[in-house]
């Protein structure tokens, strides 16, 4: 097999999504496009990726890291300028070189295979990604000679006539070169044009005109082809992106009751007979183990949720749950939280970096911050973990089968032995012993005639 490369260009400003974020770097599902398009050609298998930057050079190289390497395009000066930045990694080896926009978040790695499978196997030295567009006005139309189908030329709207803006077949700007074909053209490339730019098409001219071949493949999916260049673009990317998401996981066993409005990451990953109601949103790197119910209007960042677990009309991120967990309606789990095996946390119950032991149950109404509570415990209405002085933050210890009655304040750090109880209204200050009773409160007194 030969060599193969990929070019990404991401080196434009984006100046229609009128915003000071890189336009490569908006995000589609949860993750920004040019990671979606990088994640894809390291699933299809490239040898050498190079990322063309050039605006927000540093924010992309923040978010790619070292997975790429990166040419610097410091004045963009047009396509075929942004490809021969990466001269210095690749010109010269010998290989098959694809090339791609950084703002195509839908392009998978099974189209970039069967484009590289066919411009190989035609032995073409370009070949054009396109697509079928229903309303092709605004693209390049492709011309194929009608005997071999191979690309006699692709002509933009604008310069089109009648009977090629009657053609449905676009170009999607996505390129498959031979690797030294392509730097060898680029030395010829010219910037005679109205923009005064050096355009990578221009490269398919000049390799015609020295009689080689020049091919076509079209990917049967339109969606895959949006370029992302404003805010409507970037709905409608978001949009193709959620419904790819949901398909395969229903595919793959999940229900989905509503899958136009629930949301789903693209670096999730759920197991089936896993049930997910609308308005759910699951966002970052999250894991929902089989059997687990999701909603309705239940919002997931990056946790991971054990089976048979549910999480009603809540709110859970950066934690970890248990099997059979219930939570909600209503719960807030914060960062840094474990809920164990078979607990509960019920309506109007926030967790704050705590654990809540298995078979533990906060039912209501109650706030758990910076609290280690054990197994077994039962924690009634309005339990409070009183953790911050103004300055810091302290920790409260339940231990494994307390009792924890209505409306208790603990006052960090203190801790309530295994087996105590604690009365309800009572402010805790200090420690409780094991299999003790604290009863922190005044005794009642009544005043006999108040009122008069």
């Amino acid at each position: 097999m030969n060599n193969r490369y990929a070019v990404v260009l991401a080196a434009g400003q984006g100046k229609r999504m009128k915003s000071d974020l890189y336009k490569v770097l908006h995000p589609v599902a949860g993750k920004p496009m040019v990671e979606h398009v990088v994640d894809q050609v390291q699933l299809a298998g490239f040898d050498d990726i190079v990322t063309v930057v050039g605006h927000g050079a540093e924010a992309v190289q923040k978010q790619l890291e070292d997975r790429v390497t990166y040419a610097l395009q410091a004045e963009q000066l047009g396509t075929g300028h942004a490809v021969q930045q990466a001269a210095e990694t690749l010109e010269g080896k010998h290989g098959v070189t694809l090339v791609l926009c950084g703002d195509t978040p839908l392009i998978s790695a099974e189209t970039m295979s069967s484009l590289v499978e066919h411009h190989t196997n035609t032995e073409a030295k370009v070949t054009v990604l396109t697509a079928h567009a229903d309303q092709p006005d605004g693209y390049g139309r492709v011309v194929r000679d009608v005997d071999t189908g191979h690309v006699n030329r692709i002509v933009e709207h604008k310069d089109a006539s009648e009977q090629e803006r009657a053609l449905t077949e676009i170009n999607t700007g996505t390129y498959c070169f031979d690797n030294e074909k392509l730097f060898e053209a680029l030395q010829r490339v010219t910037n005679d044009n109205v923009q005064g730019e050096y355009y990578l098409p221009d490269v398919i001219e000049i390799l015609k005109g020295e009689g080689e071949i020049v091919t076509a493949w079209q990917t049967p999916d339109f969606s895959e082809t949006i370029g992302v260049n404003d805010r409507v673009a970037l709905s409608a990317a978001e949009q193709a992106m959620k419904r790819r998401i949901n398909h395969h996981w229903m595919k793959e066993g999940v229900t989905i009751i509503d899958p136009e409005n629930t949301y789903i990451s693209a670096d999730a990953a759920l197991h089936p007979d896993t049930t997910l109601y609308p308005g759910t949103f699951i966002s970052g790197e999250v894991t929902i183990e089989g059997e687990c119910v999701i909603g309705p209007n239940s919002e997931i960042a990056d946790s991971f949720i054990g089976k048979g677990t549910t999480v009603q009309q809540s709110v859970v991120k950066n934690s970890r749950l248990g099997a059979e967990v219930s939570v909600g309606p209503f719960a807030h789990i914060r960062p840094e939280t474990t809920i164990g095996d078979q607990a509960k946390v019920g309506n109007f119950v926030e967790l704050k970096k705590s654990t809540l032991g298995a078979n533990s149950k906060a039912s209501h109404l109650s706030y758990l911050g910076d609290a280690e509570v054990g197994e077994g415990v039962n924690l009634g209405c309005g339990s409070i973990t009183v953790n911050y002085d103004g300055s810091e933050k302290y920790v409260t210890t339940i231990e494994d089968g307390a009792f924890i009655g209505c409306n208790v304040n603990m006052i960090a750090p203190v801790t309530v032995g295994e087996k105590a109880y604690v009365a309800a209204g009572s402010t805790v200050t200090d420690d409780v012993p094991g299999e003790a009773l604290s009863i922190a409160r005044c005794r009642q007194t009544n005043k006999e005639n108040y009122v008069k």
